[in-house]
This record gives C-alpha cells, sequence and structure tokens, in this order.
C-alpha cells in the first residue's frame, strides 16, 4: 500500500510539475510577445488628439475650408498656365500669401 501511494505521489508530481513548466513556456511566450508589441507601438507616435470644443472645431472648419480654396485655386488656373515654371510660381505665391490672407480674413491664428 505504501509503495502504491509512492508511486501515485510520484505521478502526481509529475503531472504538477509538467503543468508548471508549460505554464512557464506560456508565460514567457506572452512576455516575449507582449515585449514586442511594446517596442512596435513604441515607435509608432501617438495619433494627435483632436481639441473639443466649439471654438476649436470653428477653426479646424475654417482651416479645411482655407485648404479646399488653396486647391481649388490651383485647379481651376493650373490648365491656363502654359509652362510648369509659371505653375510652380503660382503654386509657391500661394503658400506664402496664404498665411498673409488668413490673417486678413479670420485676424491672428
Amino acid at each position: 500500500m505504501a509503495k502504491e501511494r509512492a508511486r501515485k505521489r510520484a505521478e502526481r508530481e509529475a503531472a504538477a510539475a509538467k503543468e508548471r513548466e508549460q505554464r512557464a513556456k506560456k508565460r514567457a511566450r506572452k512576455e516575449r510577445v507582449d515585449r514586442a508589441k511594446a517596442k512596435v507601438s513604441s515607435a509608432i507616435p501617438d495619433r494627435p488628439k483632436a481639441t473639443p470644443g466649439l471654438l476649436a472645431r470653428r477653426r479646424r472648419r475654417r482651416l479645411l475650408a482655407f485648404a479646399l480654396a488653396i486647391v481649388a485655386i490651383q485647379l481651376v488656373v493650373w490648365p491656363f498656365l502654359p509652362s510648369w515654371g509659371a505653375r510652380l510660381l503660382l503654386l509657391a505665391l500661394t503658400v506664402i500669401a496664404a498665411p498673409v490672407v488668413w490673417v486678413l480674413s479670420f485676424g491672428r491664428v
């Protein structure tokens, strides 16, 4: 009877040791995956947070409308300009004049 108990105890201990080993392997794998995820996610910059509020929303709308107006000007005028130099000059002048037009239209930034 004592030999039987000793054999069963040895089997239980072996099974427990095997289970502990499997859990340790799973834990090690999970830690490696978590480290890899942390490494990748730390390399990716955080998404910019949109400022809440009425004034911020109004400013974003104005900025979008202003950018669309600049793109519309480019789309309308480019087909009528014969050379790429003139097109690039128009683009440069538009970009240079944009802050001035913004301040005259909406006030300070």
